[in-house]
């Protein structure tokens, strides 16, 4: 059976998406599913506030689940990222979804778009709990595709 993909998307792929990636894949493995995630950043440059390969909140939400990320730095979004995937989730529309028609319009409206706010709106912790539910959510709707 072929393996599946869900590529998530957040601005810098340090944070948001790196979480989202990490815990489905971490789920997706337990529950045997074919299914794997990766993830990619939609802005082309990196923020200078972003230090290192992953986010420290988004680190220390995987270490709390006892999940041990993927040692990589942030990756830039390419088309072929897009074409690769099964399903494509922003995390969040309001920012995102401008991102995708600027960059890949044929895209903005064949992506699924959550709603889980930046830490310059939402505290991490929120944030983070948010992603959790939501990559629950979509653990089950995986298990219903591999029936």
């Amino acid at each position: 059976m072929k393996l599946r993909q869900v590529l998530f998307l957040c601005t810098g792929n340090y944070y948001r998406s790196r979480f989202a990636e990490e815990m489905f894949n971490h789920e997706a493995r337990i529950a045997g599913l074919n299914w794997r995630a990766s993830s990619r950043g939609l802005a082309t440059e990196p923020s200078p506030d972003n230090v290192g390969a992953i986010s420290t909140f988004a680190l220390q939400a995987l270490n709390d689940r006892s999940i041990s990320p993927a040692e990589r730095f942030p990756v830039v979004c390419t088309i072929d990222d897009l074409e690769a995937a099964d399903r494509v989730i922003a995390l969040k529309e309001a920012e995102h979804r401008l991102f995708l028609a600027q960059r890949f319009p044929e895209w903005e409206n064949r992506t699924s778009y959550w709603h889980v706010d930046d830490i310059d709106v939402a505290e991490p912790a929120d944030a983070i709990a948010k992603i959790d539910q939501l990559v629950r959510e979509l653990i089950k709707d995986c298990q219903d595709d591999n029936r």
